[in-house]
């Protein structure tokens, strides 16, 4: 159950970004749907990263998902999507700080925008492995992509007494419950040999 909500979360599908696009190029809504939701996190994390507020990294995203629908055709290697993603989002970031340097009355002592093509690899291969994470997540049963998103991805995150009534499980089993999860987790990125 989604806390905010209070509905059921849909299981994530555990289609190919090729199945996906191939479906999308047929018209298929759901498919589009499914595509945006598997990468929008990752798309998001960018402009938040070089210090766009909530608004313009909303407008971001959109600017880029409507790259997406437009380029969505022309894309020559379907797996190398969050690749694809990433750069783009990368541009429009670099692009709108200059719009917005432009814009205002530049005062001497004012920084240049940070210039996302001088980011440092690292920064790349981090969304990279934040997606692959949210990819392994995906696939994992219910009860532990909650107690997962609960435990570390919460800020803060929320004590052992809230997770397990949320989860309707006895508070001395978060602790075993936790620790099978990241086992799970720790074997299949260890699989594709992280």
């Amino acid at each position: 159950m989604s806390v905010a909500t209070g509905k059921a979360k849909a299981r994530p599908s555990r289609r190919s970004d090729a199945e996906l696009i191939a479906a999308c190029l047929k018209g298929k809504e759901s498919a589009w749907a499914t595509l945006v939701d598997k990468y929008k996190n990752m798309i998001f994390s960018i402009p938040i990263h070089y210090g766009f507020s909530q608004d313009d990294s909303a407008d971001i995203f959109q600017t880029v998902c409507m790259d997406l629908l437009t380029e969505l055709p022309q894309l020559r290697e379907p797996e190398a999507l969050a690749g694809w993603l990433i750069q783009v989002t990368r541009n429009k970031c670099f692009h709108r700080k200059q719009s917005l340097s432009r814009s205002k009355v530049q005062e001497i002592g004012d920084f240049d925008p940070p210039d996302p093509a001088a980011e440092p690899d690292d920064f790349v291969s981090q969304l990279e492995q934040g997606q692959l994470l949210r990819e392994i997540l995906a696939e994992m049963p219910s009860q532990c992509r909650q107690l997962v998103d609960m435990l570390f991805f919460e800020t803060p995150p929320r004590p052992y007494d809230q997770v397990a009534k949320e989860l309707r499980m006895p508070r001395g089993s978060v602790g075993f419950a936790r620790r099978s999860c990241l086992d799970k987790l720790k074997e299949r990125l260890e699989n594709l040999g992280y």
